[in-house]
């Protein structure tokens, strides 16, 4: 049965159905820029998708048929990033929104296609994985507005560019090409812009046919290793040893022996 839950007056779409989430963008009149509402309202769609909506793997897109994300709504700075204060708070949401995506426990695909700018950018290099269309581009434009990005999104863009590319990113403001970014590690593949949508959700309906508990005990590791986070890597390693106790890896050795293709539970 297909969920589907509105956030934001519907800017921010979230369905899940058979273990496959998807989180949408959808302003796409401004090329799918997230307004304020839209950055708090992302990590209230992650919280649903992988709690009532079951998810075991989810697709970040933006809606529409053209871009991805061009980043913050800039016609809300005057308002909501006119000065420290209100700067600070702002950047508050953007981090949670990131946060969102980085430490949930399923893995995240972002699907690219279009315009891929800033706060978008952000939220792509958050994600697990990342594929994008051809003609796809990427910029993270914060030196030529005067301001500065959010520190933690800073990290995320040297744990999926490498130190170099991230500081040619953010030093320059120039944009990117998918080349550029397959050759930095950044991009998973690259599609055609009619395959995106399609390749996107093969490999969430592969990821999600797997055991949840074994996909999310991989999660952890590996955000535990990216981050050298000691903490992360014991909840890994409990995670880890536990799957041995679960149903799922009785029915993967049943399955195997029995020639057929396993139903895992998360349990």
């Amino acid at each position: 049965m297909k969920r589907i839950h509105d956030f934001a007056a519907g800017k921010i779409r979230a369905a899940s159905q058979a273990g496959t989430g998807l989180l949408l963008i959808d302003n796409p009149d401004r090329k799918n820029a997230v307004t304020a509402a839209m950055w708090r309202a992302i990590p209230e769609a992650m919280h649903w998708l992988c709690g009532e909506g079951e998810a075991r793997v989810i697709v970040l897109m933006g809606a529409g048929t053209t871009d991805f994300c061009a980043g913050a709504d800039i016609s809300e700075f005057p308002t909501v990033r006119k000065d420290t204060a209100t700067a600070r708070l702002y950047e508050s949401e953007n981090s949670k929104a990131f946060s969102a995506i980085r430490n949930a426990r399923v893995p995240v695909i972002a699907a690219i296609r279009g315009i891929c700018y800033g706060g978008g950018f952000g939220l792509a290099a958050a994600a697990d994985l990342r594929i994008a269309a051809e003609g796809a581009a990427f910029a993270v434009p914060a030196a030529r507005l005067g301001l500065a990005y959010p520190a933690d999104a800073v990290q995320d863009f040297i744990r999926t560019l490498g130190a170099q590319m991230a500081g040619k990113a953010l030093y320059t403001g120039l944009p990117m090409s998918v080349n550029d970014l397959l050759a930095a590690g950044f991009l998973l593949d690259m599609t055609t812009a009619e395959g995106l949508e399609p390749a996107a959700l093969t490999l969430a309906e592969t990821i999600a046919a797997n055991a949840p508990l074994s996909v999310q005990a991989s999660k952890l590791a590996l955000r535990a290793a990216s981050q050298q986070d000691d903490d992360l890597l014991r909840e890994a390693e409990v995670i880890g040893a536990a799957t041995f106790d679960s149903a799922d890896y009785a029915e993967g050795r049943n399955a195997f022996a029995e020639k057929r293709r396993p139903q895992f539970t998360g349990r």
